[in-house]
């Protein structure tokens, strides 16, 4: 269950029927272990309500709503980064979520986007939207306005790659310090978590955005750090790709190539292609039939409609939150229990 739900990138490179691929090796790639331990946790710490469906059901429920990447709202920030698969869900459910902005055509602020996050995921950190933000706007000025299919592409690989990019701003720095590529300082594994953020390097921002290093240079730096780095990262093909377009490169023009790469999204599976972004006839019926239902009522507007709409779609909740609001909806209707299942597919 838990394997057709990994990006293909992962999938690609274990597979629990390959008898090549070690037990310890498969349990470390698809992440099951950390799923059970926060199922269990889950459990323990809402034992009263659970042992009321049963531990089956329970774990049930938790593993399809994993599945079907709905386990990841409300759900705190440690949690959503935790694995690539908890990671590309999260994308993928603020996409659902909102998608209807992109739909109107609204620009929104770096700080109106970091609201809708915060919505779903209650400590999602500032500095990760401004750098989110600093791609799809060059670093020229963080507070306009963006696009949502902008500052979603840029979100999700911003998010997805956060620690590579970081290391890569780091071989970045470096050469635009001067360095010799032999003398760059390639990030080790053990110390990306150490690194310091995009936006936390308030003082070479500017440094950043209007100078910039010889594109084949970074490309052999960043080739030698992929040879090491153990985590995920994008395709080499595509950064190489990225590289050979101008003759000089700044960081955030190289994120920006990357974040468009279509390459790029489909390796991380959670978004369509831009020429789809805004096509989802599954959720265009549940908010006509929403806002249908809304407009027979007396003193209903559009406002509320759209905020209904939201609203109907942030119902979907983390496992625990699911069986909760199930029970609750099956004591006063199957019927509602039925649509919540399928608008969750």
């Amino acid at each position: 269950m838990l394997i057709s739900a990994l990006s293909p990138e992962r999938t690609s490179r274990m597979n629990r029927f390959n008898s090549t691929v070690p037990d310890d090796e498969y349990l470390a790639d698809s992440n099951v272990l950390f799923y059970l331990s926060d199922a269990v946790t889950q459990l323990l710490e809402h034992k009263e309500e659970y042992t009321q469906f049963g531990v089956i059901r329970y774990f049930a429920e938790y593993f399809s709503s994993v599945k079907n990447s709905n386990h990841v709202l409300f759900r705190e920030y440690n949690y959503i980064k935790a694995t690539p698969h908890n990671r590309a869900s999260f994308i993928r459910v603020f996409w659902r979520c909102y998608r209807q902005i992109g739909k109107s055509g609204d620009l929104l602020s770096m700080l109106e986007y970091r609201s809708l996050l915060q919505l779903m995921c209650p400590d999602f950190p500032l500095e990760l939207v401004q750098s989110a933000a600093r791609i799809v706007l060059m670093d020229d000025a963080i507070d306009c306005l963006m696009s949502f299919s902008d500052f979603l592409y840029a979100l999700q690989l911003q998010f997805y790659y956060q620690e590579f990019l970081d290391s890569v701003l780091v071989i970045y720095q470096d050469l635009l310090a001067g360095k010799s590529p032999n003398t760059v300082i390639v990030p080790t594994s053990t110390s990306i978590e150490q690194l310091p953020s995009v936006a936390a390097e308030e003082n070479d921002t500017e440094e950043l955005q209007h100078d910039g290093v010889d594109p084949s240079t970074l490309a052999q730096c960043i080739d030698a750090f992929c040879d090491r780095f153990k985590r995920s990262h994008p395709p080499r093909s595509c950064m190489r790709e990225a590289l050979e377009q101008t003759n000089k490169v700044s960081y955030y023009s190289f994120l920006m190539s990357l974040a468009k790469h279509e390459t790029i999204n489909q390796t991380i599976g959670a978004l369509p292609s831009k020429a789809e972004l805004l096509i989802d006839p599954e959720m265009d019926q549940e908010l006509d039939k929403l806002i249908a239902q809304i407009s027979v009522s007396p003193g209903s507007n559009s406002s509320g409609s759209a905020v209904g709409g939201l609203k109907e779609v942030q119902r979907k909740a983390s496992p625990r939150r699911n069986i909760h609001h199930r029970r609750k909806m099956e004591v006063e209707s199957d019927g509602s229990t039925e649509e919540t299942d399928s608008s969750e597919n």
